[in-house]
């Protein structure tokens, strides 16, 4: 991108926030801040008037958050990329963020120089991520994949945290107690549980089941 200065808009409810973003990139000589916004729908309007090639966007902001602005400008701008800068590193909004479509989630705590390279490497189409979001999303991936409960399952279950036995199950579900073990089978895999008590234990850990 030799002789192109690359054009950044900056999106932060946050007044001071976005002043200090905007004098961070002030030095260099190939980035350009040409609009700063500090609500999701007024950033809509930045990148439809300027068309540019990153936009900085926080996670939390008023009237339109970050997910749903990443969205809108991945959807209607497909050129520009979406770098979000947030202060909010859990496993939730990471996921949020990178499936909305940004190419890149930075924390905060980023050095200039950090943000810098990232910016120019957002605009390039390359994926950037802050060490501690790669981890997370790293992590998030070597996890187990659950199979989701079915509706039945799920009322088997609450039949056994309700201390029913088999039979019980059955007249309260109108099935037969060997549809009722064979749910029950198919809960202790999906849970990777051997026994009732243990699968209803899981089940509440997992949120898959209300605590009593």
């Amino acid at each position: 991108m030799t002789g192109h200065r690359l054009r950044i808009v900056v999106v932060d409810d946050h007044t001071v926030m976005r002043a200090g973003v905007i004098a961070l990139l002030d030095g260099e000589a190939d980035i350009e801040v040409v609009g700063e916004a500090s609500d999701g729908r007024a950033a809509l309007g930045l990148v439809a008037r300027h068309d540019p090639d990153v936009a900085l966007v926080d996670l939390r902001m008023p009237v339109l958050d970050g997910v749903a602005t990443t969205t809108e400008i991945v959807a209607r701008h497909p050129r520009t990329r979406v770098l979000i800068l947030t202060t909010y590193d859990t496993d939730a909004d990471i996921e949020r963020g990178v499936e909305a479509g940004a190419i890149g989630y930075l924390l905060k705590d980023t050095t200039r120089e950090q943000l810098v390279d990232a910016i120019r490497s957002a605009a390039r189409g390359e994926t950037v991520l802050a060490p501690r979001v790669a981890e997370k999303l790293v992590a998030r991936m070597r996890r187990p994949v659950h199979d989701p409960l079915t509706a039945r399952e799920t009322d088997v279950l609450t039949a056994v945290a309700d201390g029913l036995t088999n039979a019980e199950i059955g007249r309260r579900l109108v099935i037969s107690e060997a549809t009722v073990k064979t749910h029950l089978l198919r809960l202790f895999a999906k849970l990777d549980v051997n026994d009732r008590t243990r699968a209803v234990v899981v089940a509440m850990e997992r949120g898959l089941l209300p605590h009593p």
